[in-house]
């Protein structure tokens, strides 16, 4: 905050000027005593991050082949989304490799584990704001709009905390308030989900509406 950041880091959405804090002394003191005993990050050995990198490469070979198994790609992902979770460097790899259409095609598939890594793999991705665009251009919001009509809680669940994470954008806000039931199919989760659904649907409504045209349309499907 002091050198200029008003981004929340959970939910990308800008703090205000003047954002009200409250100091988490227990918080303070678990990081300094994990500072004190865990090596610094400069002394790892530069081949670990070369073997996660190495290990990327192979995992994204295996998501991307069409003679893969489901239980490969599920493998696959399941790992990609713990790598992609922390590491940049990873990200922008797998988003560079072309592995973002494969994830795409996991969306759509019936298999609602394959479906929920494919999601979170994707929310990783969307991390990035280089990312936001590419992903929306990719035909990410059908997907989405599909999952938070016919997915399991879980993947709907994800499914609105990536619309989230698309919104920071602001030209992705147009894109998806005018994208058919985009809306609506947040505010029929905000009715009937269950309580993480209905945060998280609450959550992408509220940053949709930061754009003036997604208010009307949001106030029209009932949200109110």
């Amino acid at each position: 905050i002091d050198s200029g950041n008003r981004t929340c880091p959970i939910t990308k959405l800008p703090l205000s000027e003047t954002p009200s804090l409250i100091p988490n002394h227990a918080l303070r003191s678990l990081i300094l005593n994990f500072a004190h005993v865990s090596p610094k990050e400069s002394s790892r050995p530069r081949t670990q991050q070369e073997h996660s990198h190495s290990q990327s490469q192979a995992l994204i070979s295996t998501l991307v082949s069409r003679s893969s198994s489901n239980a490969s790609k599920l493998e696959s992902l399941t790992r990609l989304v713990r790598l992609t979770k922390r590491d940049s460097s990873i990200r922008r790899k797998v988003t560079e490799s072309g592995a973002v259409r494969a994830a795409l095609d996991c969306v759509d598939s019936c298999n609602q584990v394959l479906q929920e890594k494919s999601l979170s793999l994707l929310l990783n991705l969307s991390l990035e704001d280089d990312n936001k665009v590419g992903l929306v251009a990719d035909g990410v919001v059908r997907r989405i709009v599909a999952v938070l009509r016919v997915g399991s809680p879980d993947c709907k669940a994800i499914a609105a905390t990536l619309l989230t994470s698309l919104a920071v954008v602001e030209v992705n806000k147009a894109t998806i308030g005018s994208y058919p039931d985009a809306i609506s199919a947040l505010v029929s989760l905000l009715r009937v989900g269950n309580d993480r659904e209905r945060k998280e649907s609450a959550t992408a409504l509220y940053a949709l509406c930061s754009f003036p045209d997604n208010r009307k349309r949001v106030v029209d499907c009932g949200s109110v």
